[in-house]
C-alpha cells in the first residue's frame, strides 16, 4: 500500500524501518478478543489493537480515524505528527530544566 500511496518516500520508509527495527519488539495477536476493541469500527483494525494492549504499549501511532476516534485510553492513541510535537515539548523542557540546573547560582 506504501509503494501506491507514497512511491516517492520508499527511501525514507525503508530507512526509518531499518532503524525502527533495532529497537522495536513484535509481538503475536492475541486470539481472545478484548472488550475496548469494539470502540473501533474496522473489524479488521480490531487485531491491531489486542496486540497493542497484550504488549501494554503505551502510545499507539496511527493515522486511522477508526483509532483516532474511538476514545479508547488503554493505550494513548496519537498520530505521529501529535507524537513527535508531544516528544519536542518533554525534551525542551528536559533541556531548559537541565540548563537551568547549570546556571543556578
Amino acid at each position: 500500500m506504501y509503494n501506491r500511496k507514497f512511491p516517492h518516500k520508499i527511501d525514507a520508509l525503508e530507512r526509518f524501518l531499518a532503524l525502527a527495527l533495532t529497537v522495536l519488539e513484535v509481538v503475536p495477536t492475541p486470539v481472545i478478543d478484548t472488550s475496548e476493541e469494539k470502540l473501533v469500527r474496522d473489524v479488521s483494525d480490531r487485531p491491531i489493537l489486542r496486540a497493542a494492549i497484550a504488549a501494554k504499549a503505551d502510545i499507539l501511532l496511527t493515522g486511522d480515524k477508526d483509532f483516532l476516534e474511538s476514545g479508547i485510553t488503554n493505550s494513548k492513541i496519537m498520530t505521529p505528527t501529535e507524537f513527535l510535537h508531544n516528544e519536542k515539548l518533554s525534551l525542551d523542557k528536559y533541556y531548559q530544566s537541565l540548563y537551568d540546573s547549570l546556571w543556578e547560582k
